[in-house]
């Protein structure tokens, strides 16, 4: 009896190294693959295709890896697929403000001196001030032979501003901070450079039915890179290589011909 018992009780006290050398045997359990797969052109036209609104296309390209090509030949390739230019617009911007791993990312900031949508400037004094918008007008500016399709005809767009000259002029380098709407995200919006004319301002809207997109003019409109900071808010710099001229921060939905916008303007000393 006493046997018996000895043996069960060494039995019970080896089984939990049998069951490890055993998992040791069959070695560690496999871990999932990391996702890898990035939205492309393809992915973009079958979400089109499958009838997918404008609105979800656009917030699954924002929130998704994408490996996106914006060539001329690429953005023919999704009009003649039926990709609107909303989502045209969107991969472009995607693709623009795209981070490498070597950009430095700011810590998060404190938002005190911010209380409403709009658009901001850091003072000398480390103090974000809101920049007063201005009216924007869309007007024609002639007809020009579409590149999407041979034989049609589109009409240009062109941002119109009463004025040569903004009421705010900075120095650089010029510490900026978007803070956006609720579901709107910081590549609809748009930094354009003026050109100027006897008493205005002016900058291209659309060539072809995209912003600046298919005719490869694309001098209005100036690359920034953003860095979400808190929720809804972005904060980019321009530094002392950006020329001195007349510029604009234009906010998503204001390129309307039939109701125009809103643009925040100002100006840089040479």
């Amino acid at each position: 009896m006493r046997l018996r018992f000895a043996l069960l009780l060494s039995l019970l006290l080896l089984a939990p190294t049998l069951l490890y050398a055993q998992d040791d045997a069959a070695g560690p359990l496999p871990t999932p693959k990391a996702a890898t797969a990035r939205m492309t052109n393809d992915s973009v036209i079958k979400l089109a295709k499958a009838g997918l609104n404008d609105d979800l296309i656009v917030q699954t390209i924002q929130t998704q890896p994408t490996a996106f090509t914006t060539d001329a030949d690429s953005l023919l390739a999704l009009k003649t697929a039926g990709v609107s230019d909303r989502v045209i617009q969107a991969m472009i911007n995607k693709g623009r403000i795209r981070l490498t791993g070597s950009d430095p990312v700011p810590a998060p900031i404190a938002l005190s001196d911010v209380n409403e949508i709009g658009v901001y400037y850091k003072d000398k004094n480390g103090k974000w001030q809101s920049i007063d918008p201005e009216i924007l007008h869309i007007k024609s500016g002639g007809w020009v032979k579409s590149t999407v399709t041979d034989g049609v005809i589109k009409q240009d767009e062109n941002g119109h501003l009463n004025g040569r000259e903004s009421k705010l002029l900075l120095s650089r380098p010029i510490d900026f901070l978007i803070y956006a709407p609720d579901g709107v995200d910081i590549a609809e919006y748009d930094l354009v450079r003026f050109r100027l004319q006897s008493n205005s301002r002016e900058f291209r809207v659309k060539t072809g039915g995209v912003f600046h997109s298919i005719s490869g003019d694309d001098q209005d409109r100036i690359a920034f890179t953003p860095h979400k900071v808190a929720p809804h808010a972005w904060q980019f710099t321009l530094g002392m290589d950006t020329p001195g001229a007349e510029y604009g921060i234009l906010p998503p939905g204001t390129t309307s011909p039939a109701n125009g916008g809103k643009i925040y303007t100002f100006a840089i000393s040479e």
